[in-house]
């Protein structure tokens, strides 16, 4: 069944849209389980290690996380009013989701400013590079998925069928989803435990 490029559905249902963005998000696991992973090894063979609850802004991080959580709401709900092919609350929801992004830049600026003003960098010590490395990764997939949704809600105006949302929103949510939840992994692991 042909449809957009990048949407064909294969016989299995499957859209090439969502199979490659899974391929996609199976590269992602693993460089972020690598990180992770890291993180695990320096913290157990470091002579001392801070705290994240001591040092880091965990006000501002527990913000972030319902910023993000928000943001997983409004991605879903965007996809439910592209399924029911009501663009306005498409576009809505799809904008809230991208404003939802660029408030969570915004409140990882304000903690990562007072940081870098105080000396704190990446070179400081481990836990820095650590921490500055995994949320700073993080920000630039922020910033991915703030440029596919800024597309996809430009796009939206001049395509709106059944081929377009059925692969091109749901591979975008797949990506935003798989952003939040590594946020919810990342904010207990570096800034509470």
């Amino acid at each position: 069944m042909a449809g957009h490029a990048g949407t064909t559905t294969m016989p299995e249902g499957l859209t090439h849209a969502k199979l490659g963005m899974w391929l996609f998000l199976a590269s992602e696991v693993m460089l972020f389980s690598t990180l992770f992973t890291s993180y695990v090894i320096f913290r157990t063979t470091a002579p001392a290690w801070p705290h994240g609850w001591q040092i880091l802004n965990i006000p501002l991080g527990t913000l972030n996380t319902a910023v993000l959580i928000t943001s997983s709401v409004t991605m879903v709900m965007s996809y439910a009013k592209a399924l029911e092919r009501d663009r306005k609350g498409f576009n809505f929801y799809l904008g809230l989701t991208i404003a939802c992004a660029f408030g969570f830049l915004i409140i990882k600026s304000l903690e990562w400013g007072p940081k870098f003003m105080h000396g704190l960098s990446p070179s400081t010590n481990m836990f820095y590079g650590v921490y500055f490395t995994l949320t700073g990764l993080h920000g630039i997939h922020v910033i991915g998925g703030i440029i596919a949704n800024s597309y996809l809600l430009w796009s939206a105006n001049r395509d709106f069928d059944e081929d377009f949302f059925a692969g091109r929103i749901e591979a975008a949510g797949l990506y935003w989803h798989f952003v939040d939840i590594v946020w919810i992994f990342l904010f207990p692991t570096i800034y509470l435990l």
